[in-house]
């Protein structure tokens, strides 16, 4: 009886998500193309939601979390969000603008130009670990594009969810914007969306693609992997740490761009790790009071503690940074540590860690590490740090990964102008700047024939003189 109950709610979730598709695609084709007024408008609509909600969507990420300090979900979210729309407003005319293009010598006095086109109605997968910016940020791009969205966001951020959905509703037509709580993954990716963007786990992701192929749905997937990071023999270690440590440990390490293992030059670990204890312990004096974000779910509180027992197990020396801090279990906090010497049977080294655990590797030569990092996954970021131009060269264009921060990390996801998106097992696609409102258009070609054309002069019957054309043609192509 309950199971029956359980799958007519299914279906009326299921029925939901297809009606609401229904209306957007059917307001697709009656707008094709909303004008630039329009399209500043749903933007502006989408500020003026989070500038004034900015307390109600902190306390809600935090109760999903079971603890996320305010001012971390308001600068790492919320400002970030809003710089983003104001940027894509202020770039919009410019965006839209039809591109001219060159013209074959063929065709004479004929024109050419792209129109960027929206592709109609995007389905929009968001994850739980920053549930508001991995929502807003491509949705960003998603509208400046001209297009109608649909939003499942993930089952650990359902007060979030539900505190969006009820603001959006009141702010954007259905057949425009809409959040649908309770949706399940399946029923949603197997809509036939003019794009899907999925933010997730690699697993996940794959499932989703699968789903997506059934309608020839292009998919722009922002997956994670093992970021990489790598201090130079010739940079200060402390300030490195500064800056590696902060983007480490914010959001207790569960950010996708976190530096997920780090390269130090043999003979600086130890300088490194004296340097993260007196950090971390300025940064964070008791992980159990409001700075120091939870685990978000205890499966994964579970699964982090057994990977840095597996690490210890397996011979890696394990270095908390903060003293005499202990593992909480009410809620889920695991104190920051760092894992030395890890080897590649680890899980550490096997798997995004996506916590407060930060493996330190040591290098005699820079060689061995690109080596290294070249073999494995390619990542969704790259940091190092280093003021040897030749060096950056090298390191630059010697991998490849989603991005890149020098001299810092995972700052290259808030430069509005520079795109974001991973390469291989991190993701394909991207989103943010110009690049992302063209993810989310059709570039449709357009050529106008001249007046006066020549081309008949290609006509059949042929005959020599095609041959005459032919040579001049190939002659004088340019």
């Amino acid at each position: 009886m309950a199971q029956t109950a359980q799958l007519r709610r299914f279906d009326v979730v299921e029925n939901e998500a297809q009606r609401i598709f229904t209306l957007q695609r059917q307001a697709y084709l009656r707008q094709p193309y909303p004008s630039l007024e329009e399209r500043r408008q749903h933007l502006t609509t989408l500020e003026r939601i989070l500038t004034e909600n900015v307390e109600a969507i902190a306390e809600a990420i935090n109760t999903d979390f079971g603890h996320r300090c305010a001012e971390e979900s308001k600068m790492l979210e919320i400002f970030g969000c809003v710089d983003g729309i104001r940027y894509a407003r202020k770039q919009l005319a410019k965006w839209m603008r039809p591109q001219r293009r060159h013209v074959s010598m063929l065709f004479g006095t004929g024109s050419n130009r792209v129109i960027p086109q929206p592709k109609g109605v995007v389905g929009l997968v968001s994850p739980w670990n920053y549930p508001l910016f991995l929502t807003v940020s491509p949705l960003t791009s998603v509208l400046a594009a001209g297009n109608r969205a649909m939003i499942k966001m993930a089952s650990n951020s359902q007060t979030l969810c539900r505190l969006l959905h009820e603001k959006f509703s009141r702010e954007f037509p259905e057949d425009l914007v809409a959040i649908l709580p309770a949706v399940r993954a399946q029923d949603f990716s197997t809509l036939p969306f003019d794009h899907i963007i999925f933010t997730g786990s690699a697993d996940a992701g794959r499932t989703v693609m699968r789903a997506a192929a059934e309608n020839l749905t292009p998919v722009t997937l922002e997956l994670g992997g093992k970021s990489p990071t790598i201090i130079c023999h010739d940079y200060d270690v402390n300030e490195a740490a500064s800056h590696i440590l902060y983007g480490k440990y914010i959001n207790a390490g569960q950010t996708c761009l976190a530096p997920d293992y780090l390269f130090v030059p043999e003979g600086k670990r130890e300088q490194f790790v004296e340097a993260a204890q007196r950090i971390m312990g300025r940064r964070y004096p008791n992980v159990n009071e409001r700075s120091y974000t939870s685990v978000i779910d205890e499966k994964s509180y579970r699964r982090l503690r057994a990977t840095l027992e597996d690490a210890q197990r397996k011979g890696a020396q394990v270095v908390p940074l903060i003293p005499r801090a202990e593992f909480n279990d009410a809620l889920r906090k695991i104190p920051p540590h760092l894992v030395l010497d890890p080897t590649d049977d680890m899980t550490i080294m096997q798997e995004e860690i996506f916590g407060p655990l930060l493996p330190v590797k040591t290098y005699r030569d820079i060689d061995e590490v690109i080596a290294y990092i070249r073999v494995r996954d390619r990542p969704l970021g790259l940091y190092f740090f280093t003021h040897d131009k030749s060096l950056e060269h090298k390191l630059l264009y010697s991998t490849i990964s989603g991005g890149v921060s020098i001299n810092n990390v995972v700052l290259h996801v808030a430069q509005h102008d520079l795109p974001f998106g991973g390469v291989g097992a991190s993701g394909m696609g991207q989103y943010h700047a110009h690049e992302g409102f063209l993810e989310f258009s059709k570039l449709r070609p357009v050529f106008t024939n001249p007046r006066l054309s020549l081309l008949h002069l290609l006509y059949p019957p042929y005959a020599r003189r095609h041959t005459r054309i032919f040579d001049l043609l190939l002659k004088f192509a340019r």
